[in-house]
């Protein structure tokens, strides 16, 4: 398997050394039939956990602009946001492949200004690859020639919402779905090391997976392809939202931080909080010598109350 090791004695939560991920490692698990796992992630905590829990690659998704910052849609988020958020993602990641969104409006211009935006990506903030929605073939081709890894998109991509009509699956007749394969073939063949399907029918997903040399990595469609890829907050429930067909719920951190903060909150309200454990404290000499002054300070409060 094409893997390097991480620079810098990098380990994993085991202590033994992280194997860093590479695109070329993704065409191997397809190969042997592993399994690719895959999450959205947005910020240093949030990736390291990701990363050290042996997750195969991390999206920094576009998905944040809703999750991370409130917006309706993913259209809002911008190319500096997006920056941010991946430099923190890089810092933390030793083992996964990272893998940058880019925001709409970022590419949708000529090829050369997609290309301009890509090499910020990869040489201000680190991204390892990065993901383009749509069947954009011509960009995806000097995005390979210009060494920049390419994840493709096809399928419901939300970047595409308004002419959509909202999040609907895709491909669900057979002219559709002959477009959707051709788009998919084009893609890889073009370069893309490996390609998202998203909202279609579990069929699509695994006729496309079986036809195409490339790893497919599926978000509501089905366990047939090559790995599976969700949006952190729907994993552990910090969505605020109900979640969607596709989603699987692990764990739910909105009841855990939620109890932790209404603790917090009662503890300091009646005075449970700090304790004298949890303070600081004068060494014996400084507080002997204050302890006259405390004590006439003490009488002069008592007497100016009386």
């Amino acid at each position: 398997m094409s893997l390097t090791n991480f620079p810098g004695g990098g380990g994993s939560a085991t202590g033994t050394p992280a194997t860093k991920v590479t695109m070329p490692a993704l065409a191997e698990m397809k190969r042997q039939g592993k399994p690719i796992s895959a999450l959205t992630a947005y910020d240093y905590a949030t990736s390291r956990l990701v990363d050290e829990a042996g997750i195969d690659m991390v999206l920094v998704g576009d998905s944040l602009a809703m999750v991370v910052l409130g917006h309706d849609n993913t259209l809002a988020v911008t190319v500096d946001e997006m920056l941010h958020h991946t430099r923190a993602v890089r810092r933390a990641v030793r083992r996964a492949l990272v893998v940058a969104d880019m925001p709409f409006g970022s590419y949708h211009g000529t090829v050369a200004e997609g290309l301009a935006n890509a090499v910020r990506f990869v040489k201000e903030a680190g991204a390892e690859a990065v993901k383009i929605e749509g069947p954009r073939v011509e960009l995806v081709r000097a995005l390979t020639e210009a060494e920049i890894p390419v994840v493709g998109h096809l399928g419901l991509t939300p970047q595409s919402i308004h002419r959509m009509g909202g999040y609907r699956v895709q491909a669900r007749t057979a002219e559709t779905v002959e477009r959707l394969k051709r788009d998919a073939l084009a893609l890889a063949e073009a370069g893309a090391g490996a390609l998202v399907l998203e909202g279609v029918p579990r069929e699509v997903a695994a006729a496309i997976t079986a036809e195409l040399p490339i790893p497919t990595i599926g978000i509501g469609a089905g366990p047939d392809c090559d790995g599976q890829i969700l949006v952190f907050h729907d994993l552990v429930n910090l969505t605020f939202a109900p979640a969607a067909k596709f989603v699987r719920r692990y764990g739910d951190a909105a009841a855990v931080i939620r109890s932790a903060v209404e603790h917090y909150r009662e503890d300091v309200e009646r005075r449970a909080f700090p304790s004298d454990e949890e303070s600081y404290h004068l060494p014996e000499a400084a507080r002997r010598a204050l302890e006259p002054k405390t004590e006439a300070a003490r009488k002069l409060h008592t007497l100016r109350k009386a």
